[in-house]
């Protein structure tokens, strides 16, 4: 059977585990053929970001253009967007498409890779173009200009229009805690156990490349039964659900990696995968 296409706007990490690295290697993993943008080039390891290389407007514009004329895109994942041009473009063209936006505005070891002009960009076109906004909950502060508990960041956000899950895996113990909200809904928290590693660069991509997955409207498992509430509904339930798996992928290859030895910093998140780890997303199976 052809399989469905998720295309991927992103930066290269020449460390193999965030960016396109992780957003092709996720869409092959769940059974769906990943297209690609590269919007930057970055030279960077487990210990930071040594380089970063904008790639121009006209050669993203003509990436864009051969992809979408050529291939049916259904899905569109963004991550990082180096130029606030490239910003509103990718809100022009993909507007009508699902779009999940992973707002890269900094590396898992710190560096900066967003300027106020690409932050504005966002604010203004991307975000509300936008079907899902994944940050953590440092990037969801930054978007907003301010700082504020996750589940204020998650409601603020969607007040621009995009449903919002603003992650929380970056720091604590116990569960982790992710904050979904939608518009005209109140925030709601979605755990899931906590992977403990220091191989975790990548995992941002990882989640919000899963996440793009499950909006594929032919490919996401049967959500579970209406459940009456002030929160529920067919659109909530279904993505609650998708969240849900996106999280659960994503869990399955930290503790794949978490006794890996690679690099001298912050360890890439796994891209090996195998029929156990799939399986959980693609049928609804659980651990």
């Amino acid at each position: 059977m052809t399989p469905p296409v998720v295309l991927s706007i992103a930066g290269t990490d020449s460390g193999g585990a965030a960016g396109l690295a992780a957003d092709l290697a996720t869409f092959a993993a769940l059974g769906v053929h990943g297209a690609c943008v590269v919007t930057a080039v970055t030279a960077q390891d487990t210990t930071g970001v040594r380089a970063v290389h904008a790639v121009p407007l006209d050669i993203v514009a003509a990436q864009l253009e051969a992809v979408l004329v050529d291939l049916p895109v259904a899905v569109v994942k963004t991550g990082m967007l180096a130029d606030p041009a490239v910003v509103r473009l990718v809100a022009e063209r993909c507007a009508h498409l699902p779009l999940v936006v992973d707002p890269v505005l900094r590396a898992t070891t710190g560096a900066r890779l967003a300027d106020s002009d690409v932050l504005q960009a966002y604010r203004d076109d991307l975000l509300p173009a936008a079907s899902v906004v994944t940050p953590n909950v440092a990037e969801a502060a930054v978007l907003l200009g301010r700082y504020a508990e996750p589940d204020h960041l998650a409601a603020d956000l969607a007040g621009c229009g995009p449903a919002v899950v603003v992650t929380g895996g970056d720091a604590g113990t116990g569960d982790c805690v992710d904050w979904l909200a939608v518009p005209g809904h109140a925030p709601e928290p979605l755990s899931h156990p906590r992977v403990p590693t220091g191989n975790d660069h990548g995992t941002g991509c990882t989640f919000s490349a899963a996440l793009a997955v499950g909006l594929l409207p032919e490919h996401p498992p049967k959500p579970p039964a209406h459940t009456a509430g002030p929160r529920s509904g067919p659109a909530l339930d279904r993505l609650r659900w998708i969240v849900r798996q996106a999280a659960a992928f994503t869990a399955a290859q930290l503790r794949i990696s978490s006794s890996w030895d690679l690099g001298r910093g912050r360890g890439p998140i796994a891209h090996l995968t195998s029929p156990t780890t799939t399986a959980h997303i693609t049928t609804g199976g659980t651990r």
